[in-house]
């Protein structure tokens, strides 16, 4: 995500002009941060991070004042443009990045990240078990979990009555839903939806279940506003949009600000995403994300982006400061029922040719 970014994820021109000004006295910067690369130093650390990790001020600021380091973040909204750009050859400036579970795997194959060395980590330990050793890394060789979450559906609940339940809903509804509805700017995750509406993994193989999602996705094409991970948010709140796609931590945060807002998880399982903190291997400061990993670790760091963020915590530690109303929040932190019929998205390889395939059809028809 979840994920994760995928998006999460455009507000990107204005996030980056408005934080760009607003936090500059503090020594965080957003925007193109190659203007600003001439020169390489120790108390500079450069980001690609998602859109809404870059959000809370007092964070950065403690974080500055405690290491003398100025953080300066390009921001994306999906995975794929994060990985397009960096094997282009973008990401030279950047030594740390934020990528899902599954990218995680890919950016190994194409040679991007650096180790961990772990004695360099400190509350490493006080991950919860299930993120101590994940299946897309085994012992967190190469990626730090970070956050994590789920992908479902915002609504308005003073214009559906009847709220979601599962992904067949936008299928139900498309009349009422006509041009008021969003789904994600993100091939995996739209697909993996429509396959596991059709009884299928988010991580098909087979071209026939993965072409039956395209069928069934192409039915409500013309009753969709956009595809877009981010932008989805200013529409829903001044009421252009009945309901959007979109990753748990978004839609949490904007309900805490909204009530007539809902966060629904389909009851038939979704993605279940995390999201990482990777060292690239040409890391201009590694010394500078070293700190930035271990500050983010802190258990008062990680339950503060809970509370704040609404980021749901791989920390234990941090879960263990939490009020016991966030702990209780199944929005947030999902019953193991429910977790039990998500999917983790896996690498594809080769099959993922045919996604983007169907994906490049189904948005440009």
């Amino acid at each position: 995500m979840m994920k994760r970014i995928t998006s999460r994820r455009n507000i990107l021109r204005g996030l980056a002009a408005i934080f760009g000004f607003s936090l500059a006295g503090c020594g965080w910067k957003l925007g193109n941060i190659r203007a600003a690369s001439n020169t390489i130093s120790r108390d500079v650390l450069r980001l690609y991070s998602w859109t809404q990790y870059t959000d809370d001020k007092e964070l950065i600021k403690t974080f500055i004042r405690q290491t003398g380091i100025s953080l300066f973040a390009d921001l994306y909204d999906s995975n794929e443009i994060m990985l397009a750009k960096i094997k282009a050859g973008g990401g030279a400036d950047y030594s740390v990045i934020y990528p899902s579970d599954y990218i995680v795997q890919e950016m190994l194959d194409a040679n991007l990240l650096a180790e961990i060395n772990h004695q360099k980590l400190v509350g490493i330990d006080n991950l919860f078990p299930q993120f101590q050793n994940p299946p897309y890394d085994p012992n967190n060789r190469y990626s730090i979990p970070f956050t994590w979450g789920t992908t479902g559906f915002i609504y308005n609940s003073e214009k559906l009555t009847t709220p979601p339940e599962d992904w067949e809903y936008i299928w139900q509804n498309r009349d009422i839903l006509n041009k008021r509805m969003t789904l994600m700017n993100d091939s995996r995750e739209v697909m993996g939806a429509a396959l596991k509406m059709l009884g299928y993994s988010y991580n098909a193989t087979d071209e026939t279940q993965i072409k039956a999602a395209y069928e069934k996705l192409k039915e409500i094409k013309d009753s969709i506003s956009s595809f877009d991970t981010d932008a989805w948010r200013s529409k829903i709140v001044t009421g252009d949009l009945d309901l959007a796609m979109s990753y748990s931590s978004d839609a949490i945060k904007l309900t805490k600000e909204n009530p007539k807002l809902k966060y629904v998880i389909p009851k038939s399982g979704t993605s279940l995403w995390t999201d990482t903190l990777v060292i690239m291997k040409t890391a201009p400061n590694p010394d500078g994300a070293y700190a930035w990993i271990n500050y983010l670790l802190q258990p008062e760091v990680s339950a503060k982006l809970t509370q704040n963020q609404s980021l749901a915590t791989p920390n234990r530690a941090a879960f263990e400061q939490l009020p016991a109303a966030i702990q209780n929040n199944t929005n947030l932190f999902p019953s193991q029922s429910l977790l039990e019929k998500c999917d983790r998205m896996s690498p594809l390889g080769d099959t993922l040719e045919i996604y983007e395939r169907y994906w490049t059809e189904l948005t440009s028809s």
